[in-house]
């Protein structure tokens, strides 16, 4: 399990993860414009297997020179059941291992191929005088095996960073009646999804991880998209795939606090230091407005206030003292 030398965002802002073919020079070039907070080069699924050598270059060129500003800079490699996965990580790392955050890694099954991950990572990474440790992993989880397997997956190297859906292969492992991805299958009355969601969320974040979720493959579909993504942000996961630029804004909305909660967040944070202080009377708890505030009430502001922060957003409200404490501290 390798460590960098110096402290590594593993939390870095994923409302939107755009997928791009990497064998698709245009789709490249467009990407770089778009505000999506994440971008991963696809040498996976978008990439047909005669054009994945080629891709493999084609991905270097972009990280290298590019301008992917403000993004996290993510490669899709095909996962370990494929003869394409070392290669795919070694002409990337080698080439474009300065320029890269994440190398992402479908389909895990178990704990071990995240660590043949991170070994092979780590030896590149020597070999080309890189800081060993810095470049992260995300897990996607696309089968049973590797649902069952989340929790050691998850806890399986220091650099994993996510642990993402990948609904359509893993609705075909089930034999899920549907081909839809991400709809519900016709004759459940529930949410079939409920459980794959919330089993993954837990694994991330007892392992102080983000949850993403995948794609939905309707790209017209822009009210199909919401109501998947919305099912998501609310269970608590901090992101979803996007496929189209269409679903860029939708997916950075719905995984951004409101600014009402972001204000209120924020007076939260604020009111409990000042009462939690000498000046504030050293209070467990106290009163905002008409609502009691406690330690509980502090770590809940510090998610919706975290995820404000992380979006760029600006507080539109200032917390002031109530005129009873001001007249006491008069």
């Amino acid at each position: 399990m390798t460590t960098p030398s110096s402290p590594v965002n593993r939390l870095r802002p994923r409302r939107s993860c755009l997928a791009v073919p990497g064998s698709n020079p245009r789709f490249l070039e467009k990407a770089q414009g778009l505000a999506a907070d994440q971008v991963f080069l696809d040498l996976e699924d978008a990439c047909a297997p005669l054009a994945k050598p080629e891709a493999r270059h084609t991905i270097v060129k972009f990280l290298n020179e590019g301008d992917w500003t403000g993004k996290t800079r993510v490669v899709r490699v095909n996962d370990w059941t494929t003869h394409w996965t070392y290669r795919d990580v070694v002409t990337v790392v080698e080439g474009a291992g300065q320029n890269l955050d994440c190398i992402m890694l479908p389909k895990v099954q178990n704990a071990e191929q995240i660590v043949a991950l991170d070994l092979l990572l780590a030896q590149i990474e020597k070999t080309m005088g890189f800081e060993v440790g810095k470049i992260g992993i995300e897990a996607q989880i696309e089968n049973a095996q590797g649902l069952v397997n989340v929790n050691a997956i998850a806890q399986a190297s220091q650099r994993v960073e996510t642990i993402i859906f990948g609904p359509a292969d893993f609705m075909a492992s089930i034999n899920m009646k549907s081909l839809v991805v991400g709809e519900q299958p016709p004759g459940y009355p529930a949410d079939a999804y409920h459980h794959i969601l919330m089993s993954i969320l837990m694994a991330a974040r007892a392992n102080n991880l983000q949850a993403i979720d995948g794609p939905y493959l309707q790209i017209r579909n822009q009210e199909g998209y919401r109501a998947v993504a919305r099912r998501a942000a609310a269970l608590g996961f901090d992101g979803k795939w996007v496929l189209h630029p269409d679903q860029v804004a939708a997916a950075n909305e719905i995984f951004s606090p409101s600014q009402e909660d972001f204000d209120h967040a924020e007076l939260i944070l604020d009111a409990y230091d000042y009462y939690t202080s000498e000046a504030g009377g050293k209070k467990g708890s106290a009163m905002l407005g008409d609502e009691m505030i406690d330690e509980a009430s502090r770590k809940m502001a510090l998610v919706i206030s975290g995820k404000g922060r992380a979006a760029g957003m600006k507080r539109t409200s200032t917390f002031e003292l109530p005129d009873s404490e001001k007249k006491a501290e008069a």
